[in-house]
């Protein structure tokens, strides 16, 4: 009776503890629930805690709260003045309609997908409205609410709510911007030659000028050297005159010596003149000079 007994109570807490599984879950902070019976959704639950369901008839699907996000490949476009642009886009969204998100697409890996076409349609219809040149501006800000706005409205009916879409690069293809690269080199070095003719000008003009005032200071500098060379030997020939004129025979001696210093000079030069030369007078004998008396001073 008593083994029978711990039997059944055995079997009852078994049955107990799958019902107990299969009838409890729970919700966690972070997640939203629908109760699905044979497929169809019976509840939606938004509220974290511990929840009850009919076992084995009833499941629980779980989908994410939280902010997500997601980063679509990059996407070629076509701005409207004919611009090609490479845009790389992310974007940031939660489940707010857990019902309709099972649905319409029923999985989050699905999401992503579904969300992909969405922002590429708008990229392409919001960028295809704007230029390059306003991608590029203070306009971006705009452009990109625009998107979002465009991108959050579609994903409504797929109980989504698009918090931002931002572009984070915008690019040019890389063969246009090779070309745009190539170009810009170009405009670059013609402004650099530019540049280097005008200073080459600025230059010569420069080292004209200075040679020009060269020239005339040089002029000048000669032409008062000449005239202080003129007065200074003025002024030598008459002091000289005035010396020598007080005593011709020494002005005559004077000059002999200069001529024997250059004459008789250290050398291989060889002279050959008669003593009794007038190039000797003054050497009359081998003692030495013999100075011809000097003449009376004139008055």
């Amino acid at each position: 009776m008593n083994r029978k007994f711990l039997i059944g109570l055995g079997v009852a807490l078994v049955a107990a503890v799958i019902l107990a599984t299969s009838s409890l879950f729970i919700v966690n902070q972070a997640e939203q629930a629908i109760v699905l019976q044979f497929g169809e959704p019976k509840r939606v639950i938004q509220e974290p805690g511990l929840k009850v369901k009919v076992p084995f008839i009833q499941n629980a699907v779980f989908y994410d709260k939280r902010l997500l996000d997601f980063a679509p490949p990059s996407e070629e476009v076509i701005a409207s003045d004919q611009k090609r642009l490479v845009i790389d886009a992310y974007a940031r969204y939660r489940i707010v309609d857990p019902l309709r998100f099972y649905q319409t697409i029923g999985a989050e890996a699905l999401a992503q997908t579904r969300l992909g076409a969405t922002i590429s349609g708008s990229l392409r219809r919001v960028i295809g409205n704007v230029t390059l040149a306003q991608v590029l501006s203070d306009e971006r800000s705009r452009i990109m609410e625009e998107i979002r706005v465009d991108v959050n409205k579609a994903a409504t009916n797929f109980g989504l709510d698009v918090i931002d879409v931002r572009l984070r690069r915008a690019d040019l293809p890389e063969e246009n911007s090779q070309a745009i690269f190539a170009r810009m080199q170009s405009e670059r070095e013609r402004e650099a030659r530019e540049f280097r003719a005008q200073g080459a000008e600025l230059a010569q003009r420069i080292r004209s000028r200075a040679e020009r005032e060269r020239t005339v200071i040089i002029a000048e500098a000669q032409k008062q050297a000449q005239i202080l060379r003129g007065e200074g030997e003025g002024e030598s020939v008459r002091i000289y005159a005035d010396a020598f004129g007080k005593d011709p025979s020494f002005f005559a001696f004077y000059r002999s010596m200069q001529a024997y210093r250059e004459a008789i000079n250290p050398g291989d030069t060889t002279m050959v003149l008669a003593p009794d030369s007038e190039f000797f007078r003054y050497f009359s004998d081998r003692k030495g000079l013999t100075v011809p008396p000097r003449a009376p001073a004139q008055q």
